[in-house]
């Protein structure tokens, strides 16, 4: 049993460093063309130099995103952004198309590629047809079982690896293939611009009945009847170290670092324990509370257990759960003073209970006492956006360190 990849999606250069800070083994990436997240930052090519040299000098790996279903004007296009990406450095390429494919290999036969889930990778065959190619990597259908990963991966060379989304939003449609947001607003997923329709409101009207709506169920807020939840495997690591699975994927190229630090660093930690004892590994509660403390919606696991029923939707609303909120950033420590300088992202109290999170340690309880500006005067409240104002920490505390606060 091999320890599975721990995969984080990096939609900027600071959620990248964020994410290999928080224990991260590797880290998927856009750049500002043929990336299907069009609404993240994305990188520029001097960013993607600076994620690439962080990553590296760290023994972290990184790849590419291209996994648009492209047109013909794209090929052109693309042919030129390979020749550009392809002395950084990148560990692989994501590809979902056949033809992209194809211009990678004669582009930049060196680099590897991962076959992208929007390419349906749902049965061996097709994924022995992608390595035959010369894939290096499948990243699997969300809607496999892990009885059929289990098959896939006895019908396919040791060599060719697997990569399963673990935590993260579900796509309503078959691996993220949708055409509603194409059909109602005209914003084509497949290119990235996908405006989200499955998380709206609808209703049903008779066609012998216009301007007349009845709700799909009786509720008098209408029915969110493709509002999936979001995916959550936390509770089932040892299955999913045995199940063949070599990386384990995290969704959110378009979250914020607070989410990116709290998700990666919960699944890195449930990783190491689990593998430092396999045979007496018990999941620690405490792990889950973590990842409800980032904007989620309620959490299933998906197709891991078989086909998802009424259960794995959310009927009521669209809204995330909100408990938490990012309230600053540390930017330096005083140990003469013992006090440290925040940032901060949202308003807070003196008083408030506040958590400290940090790479590789537990969080700090404390609570916010002795603040004051950056002029050194007293003060009870942080309420302007970026302000700098100092606080007293109870223990050394490293530089980016998060303070995060439950909502009232």
């Amino acid at each position: 049993m091999n320890k599975p990849e721990l995969l984080a999606p990096g939609g900027s250069l600071e959620k990248l460093k964020t994410a290999i800070d928080y224990g991260a083994d590797a880290v998927y990436i856009g750049g500002d063309a043929f990336s299907l997240r069009v609404a993240a930052e994305n990188f520029s090519f001097d960013d993607m130099r600076e994620g690439l040299r962080y990553a590296h000098d760290r023994g972290k790996k990184v790849y590419l995103a291209a996994n648009i279903i492209p047109h013909n004007r794209d090929i052109a296009e693309f042919e030129r952004y390979i020749e550009e990406i392809r002395p950084l450095g990148f560990d692989a390429v994501l590809i979902a198309d056949l033809g992209m494919f194809s211009t990678l290999r004669s582009v930049a036969p060196e680099l590897p590629i991962h076959v992208s889930t929007q390419a349906n990778n749902t049965n061996y065959r097709s994924a022995l047809m992608w390595h035959s190619l010369g894939a290096s990597r499948i990243v699997l259908g969300r809607e496999m079982s892990f009885a059929e990963i289990r098959e896939f991966r006895e019908n396919i060379p040791p060599e060719l690896e697997l990569e399963a989304f673990v935590h993260g939003a579900m796509c309503i449609s078959y691996s993220g293939r949708c055409l509603l947001s194409n059909y109602m607003t005209g914003r084509e997923s497949n290119m990235g611009a996908c405006a989200h329709p499955c998380r709206w409101n609808y209703t049903l009207m008779e066609e012998k009945r216009p301007g007349e709506y009845f709700d799909v169920e009786e509720n008098e807020r209408g029915t969110f009847i493709f509002n999936s939840k979001d995916l959550c495997m936390i509770e089932h690591i040892p299955e999913l170290c045995t199940s063949g699975i070599s990386s384990l994927k995290i969704e959110g190229r378009v979250k914020t670092s607070f989410y990116v630090a709290t998700i990666v660093g919960a699944y890195r930690r449930e990783l190491d324990r689990y593998f430092a004892d396999p045979e007496g590994y018990k999941f620690n509660p405490e792990e889950l509370t973590e990842l409800c403390k980032v904007s989620h919606r309620p959490y299933t696991t998906g197709f891991f257990y078989g086909r998802p029923g009424a259960e794995a939707q959310v009927y009521e609303t669209s809204s995330y759960i909100r408990d938490y909120e990012l309230v600053g950033i540390v930017t330096g420590y005083d140990a003469g003073t013992g006090r440290m300088t925040v940032t901060q992202r949202n308003r807070f109290f003196e008083g408030d209970e506040i958590e400290i999170m940090q790479p590789g340690k537990p969080y700090i309880a404390i609570k916010a006492e002795q603040m004051k500006n950056a002029e050194g005067e007293p003060i009870t409240v942080a309420p302007h956006p970026e302000q700098v104002l100092t606080m007293v920490a109870p223990e050394p505390v490293c530089e980016g360190a998060m303070l995060r606060k439950k909502r009232k």
